[in-house]
């Protein structure tokens, strides 16, 4: 044990004790002595072009890792900067932790230097959000936020850092190491044993799972789960819900089921909140959850159809389940099949589409090639944002790990994903596909890239406009009244080749694969450009 000299080498020797390894951050005034502190502790700072884009890259290193992805970004206007990317990660379910410099509190209410409420700020979109009191209270309050942003539903915390407490000496030992072992909300064996039997006595069930168990060992579990029980388990994490074109014509389904289990899965938009035809009418509801409130919230929307509920976190519950299967015989197969060819179901027509305009490919033209890319490595990594070209991409690519815009349905953040993803699955393709809207979000953060020579290839879907929106407009007020979706044809490749990355331009679909070929080989950030045909994301429906 040891005593650091000031609350910023607290805090840097209390996250290396915790195992991480490094930040994702953006200077400024506030944060500087955590930045020399880092120096002392063997701490990485990977240096980003904005700080919405430091928490993305944290939100996608969480979810690839397992481990807390952590972001330091400087007060004021560099905290109001970050929080916007807490919606993303909270959705997606991610344990990420937003550090954010301070005005120091001798000066609170005196209009300090970029003094504001952060706290108050980042509170609607985090698990907690908590201002740091002291040199000597920086370790504690570190590592209770690294435990709450895994524990029970994972999701984002916020620690603002005063500067002063920064700066202050500090009077109190630190442990060598530290835990942050998430506070487990395990479920009953009776609870277990109870959601099974209900389970079992439909004739049509399912179960389903929120974003925190689709990713490492909780999908491993959902799979070992599906295996045990002979009930399908499909996770969601799409803002098309039912609609998801990654899920093929699962909505068909979905509509037969006579009991679902919410295992972690909210009973929100996504599921048209329970009603028909989406679900049927008569559709029963078990809902296991780590917090109470989503009970309140699904009896508002199903009312007596919500039949049984346990608290418990996912990865607990999932093994519970898997326990409470032995000598247990499954009865669903052939409903499972069904489940699961419906989830397969691709139609046909799309492997001889081709656009209609000259110089511009259909999206599965575009896309269909990169899968050859994504086979060639076990720990292939697919990123995928944007509207419409977002959905094609999760309907026709598949990869041993997604990194998606997710639930919250926000785009802009691919091009920081792709980073982190690089970072994280060191020798492994990383693609991020993703629409010409979403490149200019953190267009600057191919810069970064190339900064720490981390490969990847962008494949953008240029279509010249805000096709979501202009998809929106053509449908519901007209093809004369399309208004503020333009975008310009921009060369996206030869932005990329001016941050010191690799380029080319793709207008013809025998092109698709020497270009993925030459980005994927060069060793650089590199953007296949490929200009398509704007056409609406995909619903995936059986003929019949």
């Amino acid at each position: 044990m040891s005593i650091p000299r000031n609350g910023a080498a607290a805090l840097v020797s209390t996250l290396a004790a915790a195992g991480v390894k490094r930040l994702f951050t953006l200077s400024g005034n506030h944060i500087m002595p955590v930045f020399d502190a880092c120096l002392d502790a063997g701490i990485e700072l990977l240096h980003t072009r904005h700080e919405a884009a430091a928490v993305h890259m944290a939100d996608a290193w969480a979810r690839l890792t397992g481990e807390p992805g952590v972001a330091l970004v400087t007060g004021g206007p560099g905290h109001a900067n970050a929080v916007s990317a807490l919606y993303t990660a909270s959705m997606a379910e991610s344990p990420v932790l937003l550090l954010s410099g301070h005005a120091p509190h001798t000066q609170l209410g005196m209009g300090a230097f970029q003094e504001m409420r952060q706290t108050d700020i980042a509170a609607p979109l985090t698990k907690a959000a908590t201002l740091a009191a002291s040199a000597d209270s920086v370790a504690q309050d570190l590592v209770q936020a690294l435990r709450l942003a895994r524990s029970g539903r994972p999701g984002p915390v916020h620690l603002s850092l005063p500067t002063d407490a920064l700066e202050s000496a500090c009077t109190q030992n630190l442990p060598d190491s530290v835990d942050i072992t998430p506070v487990a909300q395990p479920l009953s064996a009776e609870s277990a044993r109870a959601c099974l039997d209900a389970l079992a006595q439909a004739q049509r069930p399912l179960i389903l799972t929120g974003p925190a168990a689709m990713r490492g060992a909780d999908l491993e579990a959902s799979t070992a789960l599906e295996q045990a029980c002979g009930i399908p388990v499909i996770g969601m994490q799409s803002p098309r819900g039912v609609a998801d074109p990654a899920l093929g014509a699962f909505a068909e389904m979905l509509a037969q089921a006579d009991c679902v289990l919410l295992l972690g899965k909210r009973l929100d938009f996504t599921l048209k909140f329970g009603t028909a035809p989406a679900l049927a009418a008569d559709c029963t509801f078990l809902q296991i959850d780590a917090e109470s409130l989503e009970f309140d919230r699904s009896r508002r929307a199903a009312g007596t159809r919500l039949t049984l509920t346990a608290q418990a976190d996912h990865g607990s519950a999932l093994a519970a389940l898997r326990d409470a299967c032995a000598g247990y015989t499954p009865r669903h197969a052939a409903w499972t099949a069904d489940v699961r060819a419906a989830l397969a179901y691709r139609p046909a027509a799309w492997t001889t589409a081709s656009a209609q305009q000259h110089g511009r490919l259909h999206p599965y033209q575009a896309l269909a090639p990169v899968q050859a890319v994504l086979d060639r490595h076990p720990d292939a990594v697919l990123v995928a944002d944007g509207g419409e070209i977002g959905q094609w991409a999760q309907a026709i690519l598949h990869a041993p790990d997604r990194v998606l815009n997710g639930v919250a349905g926000s785009i802009g953040a691919a091009l920081p994903f792709a980073v982190a993803a690089s970072l994280a699955r060191p020798g492994a393709p990383v693609v991020a596909v993703m629409g010409d809207g979403t490149f200019g979000f953190h267009a600057a953060e191919i810069d970064t890239a190339v900064r720490y020579r981390l490969p990847f290839v962008v494949v953008v879907g240029n279509d010249a406009r805000w096709n979501a929106e202009y998809q929106i407009q053509l449908r519901e007020y007209g093809a004369q009244r399309t208004v503020g979706c333009e975008l310009l044809p921009t060369r996206y490749d030869l932005v990329t080749q001016a941050f010191g990355g690799h380029g080319s331009l793709v207008t013809m679909a025998e092109a698709v694969t020497p270009a993925l070929a030459q980005a994927r080989g060069c060793g650089l950030p590199a953007c296949v450009n490929i200009m398509i045909e704007g056409l609406p994301a995909p619903v995936v429906k059986r003929q019949g």
